[in-house]
């Protein structure tokens, strides 16, 4: 996941939405990435994304990013310069279970909770409204009435556990699960408390 510099909109017109996807297709040709699914927004976008070797995460979105940012001022002329992306990618490690499906369902159904369409599927710009746009490949199979699915609200505690993983880049999981991602990618950062330590009173 990645947000314009600025929050500013970055996707002005159906051309840039294009150029994004045909850059994702092709940044797939230099590092082989699998996707799993895909949402663009004016002003930021996410990926579901199952790299098949350690490394192949950062080599593929540096490449996506970099080419997109040499687009991006190529279409605009000579006095188009500066960031465009507020900084590096975010992202985090999810389990293979329903928790993936909770991951697939946020990305799908975005442009239905920023109110820009009133069915998710009806957004052109994502893996449920244009599946045929880039192939995708997922370990789970999506349920049957999975339109619905996405249609249908999250609960909070879903919202705010995802909100979490990807503010800082907590993994997404069982307890047991996410410590030992933790211990095993040593992410033991993203889930310390953040703040002043408590007073403790006598």
């Amino acid at each position: 996941m990645n947000r314009a510099n600025g929050g500013t909109r970055i996707f002005e017109c159906p051309a840039d939405y294009r150029a994004f996807v045909n850059l994702i297709a092709a940044a797939g040709d230099r590092v082989p990435m699998r996707i799993s699914a895909w949402c663009l927004m004016p002003n930021h976008f996410h990926l579901v994304l199952w790299p098949l070797e350690d490394g192949d995460l950062s080599r593929w979105m540096q490449w996506l990013l970099t080419a997109h940012v040499r687009r991006y001022h190529n279409a605009r002329g000579p006095d188009s310069r500066g960031r465009v992306w507020q900084g590096r990618f975010k992202a985090f490690p999810v389990q293979q279970d329903a928790h993936l499906l909770t991951v697939l369902r946020y990305v799908e159904r975005n442009p239905l909770r920023a109110s820009l369409t009133p069915w998710a599927e009806d957004w052109p710009w994502s893996s449920l409204g244009s599946p045929d746009a880039l192939t995708l490949t997922t370990p789970l199979i999506r349920p049957s009435g999975w339109v619905g699915l996405v249609n249908s609200a999250q609960t909070v505690a879903e919202v705010e556990a995802l909100d979490r993983s990807v503010t800082r880049g907590t993994p997404l999981g069982t307890a047991d699960w996410v410590a030992a991602t933790v211990r095993d990618l040593g992410l033991e950062s993203s889930i310390r408390f953040r703040g002043r330590p408590r007073k403790e009173v006598p």
